[in-house]
């Protein structure tokens, strides 16, 4: 089981605040460090000092770090041009030296779009499936040939497709809980899938949907990696536990619920509830990004447990 730590920086975080993280991840052993997408915090979080760029943020840690991959739960799609973002994604990954994934999804937070000027159209996963076309038709164009689209949304002429990932592609991920269309486009263009805050019951419900279609392009089931992102909350004790849950504003029997919490082997026996109906990678959404003490035993009791 993969263990990836997962930030939302739009609550409030730095640049250095999300490095000092970074670095944490790397030196802990931890898989990779992925963060949101967002400009406007949620809930009752400030978002001190303010928002700061998913993209631009990855380059900076691409330089940084040398052995955590990177990417995005989720890049929204009404964020970037695609020609534009699959740009920014391929020279992120030369920057990393190819240890970037994109996750793409819709985009759904309609006060950020209003907030910072940003449209928010009403076919957007109509525009998801051109961007996914695009993103990848541009990675997949050989380096003497040019690339074209003529969608409904987006039209590309002879683009040079340019410049190339490391690796010719970067591991795409899409999620999400969508019955009939989120499957399909999993099926045709993802890497992995990820099912972001959902229970055990509803998750393999979902990993059985995308299976399914997969089986019925076929390309076959065991041809993704099946995720969840799942936010964290891990104490030696039950105090060390409510301390943390506290600190998120949140309460700790509603946390084991919907999420990791508890002692490290409370977590660990319940990642294992999840890897019995397919997960093999689970995103730790960490909320208090100052707690690093969190993340060390995290690393030490449930990580060491699980590999």
């Amino acid at each position: 089981m993969d263990l990836r730590i997962f930030t939302e920086p739009q609550q409030g975080a730095s640049y250095d605040t999300l490095l000092t993280v970074a670095k944490a991840t790397e030196d802990l052993g931890f898989d990779a460090f992925f963060r949101s997408d967002h400009y406007v915090a949620m809930g009752s979080a400030d978002g001190l000092p303010g928002p700061t760029d998913a993209w631009i943020t990855l380059a900076g840690l691409a330089r940084e770090t040398e052995r955590i991959r990177l990417g995005t739960l989720m890049t929204a799609g009404t964020f970037r041009l695609p020609g534009v973002l699959a740009i920014q994604v391929a020279q992120v990954d030369q920057m990393s030296g190819g240890r970037v994934e994109l996750g793409l999804g819709a985009g759904w937070f309609e006060d950020e779009h209003k907030a910072y000027g940003i449209p928010f159209p009403k076919e957007r996963f109509a525009r998801l499936e051109e961007q996914l076309a695009i993103i990848t038709g541009l990675w997949g164009t050989d380096i003497d040939k040019t690339f074209s689209y003529d969608g409904v949304h987006y039209q590309l002429a002879d683009s040079p497709a340019l410049p190339k990932p490391v690796a010719g592609k970067v591991p795409v991920l899409i999620g999400g809980h969508g019955a009939r269309r989120t499957p399909r486009l999993a099926a045709q263009y993802a890497d992995e899938f990820n099912i972001p805050f959902a229970s055990i019951e509803d998750s393999e419900r979902q990993f059985g949907r995308v299976r399914e279609t997969a089986e019925a392009a076929g390309r076959g089931a065991d041809g993704l990696v099946y995720s969840n992102a799942l936010v964290v909350c891990v104490g030696r004790d039950d105090a060390e536990v409510a301390r943390r849950a506290a600190a998120i504003g949140r309460e700790v029997e509603e946390l084991k619920a919907n999420g990791l919490a508890g002692s490290p082997d409370e977590v660990v026996d319940k990642i294992g509830r999840y890897g019995e109906i397919g997960a093999s990678r689970i995103y730790l959404q960490i909320l208090d990004l100052d707690d690093l003490e969190h993340l060390e035993l995290i690393s030490a009791q449930v990580q060491s447990q699980l590999s």
